[in-house]
């Protein structure tokens, strides 16, 4: 397969280009992609050595397509050339194609195992759809029945026809870019010449093996096509392309399917999904396995780590592509795990001694998973999941036993996991699956995380009722109201169908109204913003209508990082988020961290109970430095931008006045060096810091408002002291439930404690908007502020801000303007009286 380099003064027009095409395909057979484009992430520019560099990267001996923008672009393309090896430069091709339509065309014709010339010469017809639809190209008399221009006839159509049928185009949208590229992907893998001809407008016949033929059709939901082949397959092709038309060329998602990318900032918004269970098992048959001489073995190991290896990092780039770095470097984690020497070491030891390569990976990558699950803090425990995706993949390999995959072409499914691995959720095709739900309970996992950005409707934690649930057996679920049904009635059918319709409506309001304010029924504007941990996330917030975030997560934003990022680099990251926003305000939280999820550059000693230890503000009075770092940084971006600073996990108001004292502290050195001080940054001494601070003011920059998280009931219970002089507070609603409740959410045995809407987290929260001082604004960013039937409630309590996930923004909004704040009063005082979480849920 060829493989493609993309060259273009801008890295954010090249990535997007890229991920548009891979939009286009959805099976795993795709050429290889490189960008080489801007100077950096934000400097518009080409470099050479970055052109043969990428070259280099994705070299084949099938060759190499490079598309450029313009000028720079092609000058830098031919110099590469001369940087690389002759042999590597003679199967390079550099193309006049256009960038992003060439590209798109350039994937999906590369992705059927098309050569190099034929690709090249689909990119440079990429422009051939939009000049016949805008009739750039045509005269008045090569014009359609229409009145548009024809499209362009296919060469080879005047061959008698061995085949023919009709088919109409039932998709709402019509043949449009990603139907039309599954058009080209299935007649190209038949041995035959396939036609399309719309008999509504006259275009045609044209090559169907083509995207930008395709294209031209002008093919819209309703229209009537005649399929004509010749060849060896033709009644095959035919037939084929009947059903993929009976499907609605599959672009007509089920309930709950994944949107496509260009809708998936806003999610599905459906959170039901309906259809045949496909049950799959985490355990891996091994019984059949025959242990070889230690030879042997070592040879399987080494074959099984690298087709993992291989595996893993094909899931990064695709998951990079379709969701972000933030979502690839997931499986970048799983792949050290396959390099780790404290792993691969004990596992070569044992093969070496005559232990199975299978037995020895699986009780090495156990021991691993139980240490994950030994861990306090819930996300952490979920980690194991991770080691145990690695490791069945490791027995799949060394086994022979590959996934059962669900069937695209058959109705939608409703995968059933135990546990839903990152791999799973990055691999499943969302036309083939409806939805996912997992036995085991759990939010924070990485596989929840990349369905979630994917768009794939999930319900977590069914337990027992999945128990009896068969492959083939029709389930249902609603996510909106954690309802999984392991039978389907004919009136269960129904009424999910009128959900659907009913929900799909909703979303399409609520997206479209989604940028404008939020106000409440009787005209109160209640500021609805987003929490991130990555640029993706600003992106997805920015697009859903947020405005701004009022959780920036700088642990996972720099969690990645072997070491400390340094003042600039926080600060440039700060300003590349608020960029990313438009300029709305960001909230960022300082490093949240604790005994139980130490960062790679914070080691921390062990804790009996880190819950209860060193976690947030806390872990920083013995190592300042790193605190005293990221606060210069926040100082210096708040000079440009609109920021926020917010503490975390505070308990009383001494800590409170030192994290205050140490952010000033910062401000006032910062503004000694912007006055044109030198510094190495931190002071080598108490001495000199309070004399520069003294002689700058003591003042934090103009606009930058602080606040505290109120996450334990201490916090809640003394209010009216620890919100003293502070601009806000912000309700952590998972730890409050957490720490209230005594309750672990990520422990079954007591996950059912750990309720959110728990009378005592309601009250104390009420307690924290009636006793805040005057002033102080209350926000809420846990995950109650991402449940739109909660948002009455908290309004009602006096809540005055929302930050949720980037998806809900929508909804939270749509929410917030079906409220009435008189009526939102009345509705929480009720809820104060209320028992139980379950009473509570049938009042909202």
């Amino acid at each position: 397969m060829i493989s493609i380099v993309v060259v273009s003064h801008s890295r954010a027009l090249a990535e997007a280009a890229v991920a548009l095409a891979g939009e286009m395909i959805t099976g795993d057979e795709r050429p290889r992609v490189a960008v080489a484009a801007g100077l950096d992430e934000s400097t518009f520019g080409t470099n050479a050595a970055a052109v043969a560099e990428a070259i280099t990267e994705v070299d084949t001996p099938d060759g190499v397509l490079v598309l450029l923008d313009l000028g720079s672009a092609i000058l830098s393309a031919e110099m590469a050339l001369e940087f690389v090896e002759p042999d590597v430069a003679g199967r390079v091709r550099l193309s006049s194609a256009p960038l992003v339509e060439g590209l798109v065309a350039a994937v999906v014709l590369a992705s059927t195992g098309a050569d190099l010339d034929a690709v090249t010469e689909e990119a440079e017809s990429g422009l051939a759809a939009k000049r016949f639809h805008l009739g750039s190209a045509a005269t008045v008399s090569e014009t359609g029945a229409d009145g548009t221009p024809d499209a362009p006839a296919d060469e080879d159509s005047a061959v008698a026809a061995a085949a023919t049928a009709e088919v109409t185009v039932s998709n709402a949208h019509g043949l449009h870019a990603r139907p039309a590229a599954k058009v080209v992907a299935l007649v190209r893998g038949f041995d035959a010449h396939v036609t399309l001809t719309n008999l509504d407008t006259g275009r045609g016949p044209v090559n169907a093996g083509s995207l930008s033929a395709v294209a031209t059709l002008n093919a819209r939901s309703g229209n009537r096509l005649r399929v004509e082949a010749s060849g060896d397959q033709a009644d095959e092709a035919v037939h084929a392309l009947e059903e993929l038309a009976a499907r609605g060329f599959d672009d007509q998602p089920a309930a709950g399917s994944a949107a496509p990318r260009s809708e998936r900032a806003a999610g599905s918004g459906l959170d039901l999904a309906m259809g045949p269970a496909l049950v799959r098992k985490t355990d891996v048959d091994t019984s059949a396995y025959q242990t070889a001489e230690p030879e042997t073995e070592s040879r399987r190991s080494r074959e099984a780590v690298a087709t993992v290896r291989s595996r893993l990092h094909d899931l990064e780039r695709r998951t990079s592509e379709e969701s972000g770095a933030q979502a690839g470097a997931i499986f970048t984690a799983q792949v050290q795990l396959l390099d780790d020497p404290d792993i691969t070491g004990p596992v070569d030891a044992e093969i070496a001694a005559g232990i199975s390569a299978v037995e020895a990976w699986s009780r090495q990558l156990d021991e691993v998973a139980a240490r994950f699950e030994g861990l306090a803090d819930a996300y952490q425990r979920e980690r194991a999941a991770d080691v145990r995706s690695v490791r069945a993949a490791l027995l799949r390999a060394l086994t022979g036993k590959p996934d059962e995959d669900p069937d695209a072409t058959g109705a939608p499914v409703i995968l059933v996991v135990d546990e839903l691995d990152a791999a799973t959720a990055a691999s499943i095709d969302a036309t083939a699956v409806a939805g996912v739900v997992t036995v085991a309970r759990g939010t924070t996992g990485h596989g929840v995380i990349v369905a979630a950005s994917r768009g794939i409707p999930l319900l977590t934690g069914v337990g027992d009722d999945a128990a009896g649930v068969r492959t083939g057996q029709v389930v249902a679920f609603d996510a909106r109201t954690d309802a999984f049904l392991p039978e389907v009635s004919e009136a269960d059918q129904r009424r999910f169908a009128d959900l659907v319709a009913e929900r799909s409506r909703e979303r399409i309001e609520v997206v479209e109204a989604a940028r404008g304010p939020a106000l409440t029924g009787d005209g109160h504007r209640v500021p609805v913003l987003a929490n991130v941990a990555s640029l993706a996330d600003a992106d997805s917030a920015r697009a859903n209508g947020a405005e701004g975030s009022g959780l920036v997560r700088t642990e996972v934003l720099f969690g990645d990082r072997a070491e400390a990022p340094t003042v600039e680099e926080q600060t440039e990251t700060f300003l590349a988020l608020a960029k990313a926003m438009g300029g709305a305000p960001l909230t960022i939280r300082t490093w949240d961290v604790g005994g139980d999820k130490p960062l790679p550059f914070l080691p921390m000693p062990r804790e009996a109970n880190p819950f209860l230890g060193a976690r947030g503000i806390r872990a920083f009075r013995r190592q300042p430095r790193l605190l005293y770092d990221q606060l210069t940084a926040i100082c210096r971006a708040a000079r440009e931008t609109p920021i926020r600073v917010m503490f975390p996990m505070v308990s009383n108001a001494g800590e409170v006045a030192t994290a205050v004292a140490q952010l000033r502290h910062a401000a006032a050195i910062d503004a000694v060096l912007v006055s044109g001080e030198r510094s190495t940054g931190f002071y080598a001494s108490a001495e000199t810091g309070s004399q520069a601070a003294a002689e700058a003011g003591s003042a934090v920059p103009e606009g930058l408002d602080v606040g505290i998280m109120v996450e334990v009931p201490a916090a809640a219970l003394t209010i009216e002291t620890l919100a003293e002089g502070l601009d806000f507070v912000s309700v952590g609603t998972n730890d409050l439930t957490q720490y209230t409740m005594a309750a672990d959410r990520g422990n079954d045995a007591v996950a059912e404690l750990a309720d959110p809407l728990s009378p005592a987290v309601l009250r104390l929260i009420d307690r924290v908007c009636r006793r805040a001082p005057d002033g102080v604004e209350v926000a809420v960013c846990g995950d109650l502020a991402s449940q739109p039937r909660a948002v009455p409630l908290l309004l009602g309590l006096g809540v005055r801000e929302l930050s949720c996930t980037p998806p809900k923004v929508p909804d939270v909004k749509a929410a917030v303007r079906g409220t009435d704040l008189a009526d939102a009063r009345a509705l929480a005082a009720e809820v104060l009286t209320a028992g139980e979480p379950a009473e509570i849920r049938e009042l909202l």
